[in-house]
């Protein structure tokens, strides 16, 4: 039984070309650095903890998939920082900087109920990446993230976890980590 959360910084070509397929590179060529680096990068992490034999695709709704093994996957990037989780069963993770405004989104994403669970500073980054964590864990198309997903509790301080639900579903824990200046949401 494998369920991991692994963190890692983004990679130029040089250091992920052990862990990548010639195909893989030749696809990452064709992108921009930063997304060169993010497409490399998170297969490369994947296949330190796995095995560089792990073959990759894609999903309908787009979530990267590993074809070869019988684990989940879920995969998150943003400033130069990658966030995989791994496990034998569904899983989901969101890595965003803390320094982000989220003030911008925050009426399109988090109901008033929700921006008033904590007086944490961390409460807006944290909302923001549960809902990302909800929505890729759905594995839904077109979900709107005021309507169909809600977080209904939120510990930032003693156990760092929220409890959410999709549309009106069962609970779901989710696990809430810092990591030098980031916070990640995750669900394994």
């Amino acid at each position: 039984m494998i369920r991991k959360l692994l963190i890692g910084t983004s990679m130029d070509v040089a250091e992920a070309a052990t862990w990548v397929t010639a195909d893989e590179l030749a696809t990452a060529a064709t992108f921009s650095p930063k997304r060169c680096a993010e497409y490399l990068s998170w297969r490369a992490l994947v296949r330190r903890e796995i095995g560089i034999d792990a073959q990759f695709a894609y999903n309908e709704v787009g979530a990267p998939i590993i074809t070869n093994y019988p684990l989940y996957i879920s995969v998150s990037h943003c400033s130069e920082r990658i966030a995989v989780v791994m496990s034998d069963r569904r899983c989901a993770v969101d890595i965003e900087p803390l320094g982000r405004d989220f003030s911008r989104v925050a009426s399109r994403c988090m109901s008033e109920d929700e921006q008033n669970l904590s007086d944490d500073p961390l409460l807006p980054a944290a909302l923001w990446c549960a809902k990302e964590v909800l929505y890729k864990y759905a594995g839904e198309v077109e979900l709107d993230l005021l309507r169909d997903l809600h977080i209904e509790q939120v510990d930032l301080r003693n156990g760092r976890n929220m409890v959410g639900r999709i549309k009106n579903g069962e609970p779901i824990k989710l696990s809430v980590s810092l990591d030098d200046g980031f916070v990640v949401v995750y669900i394994l």
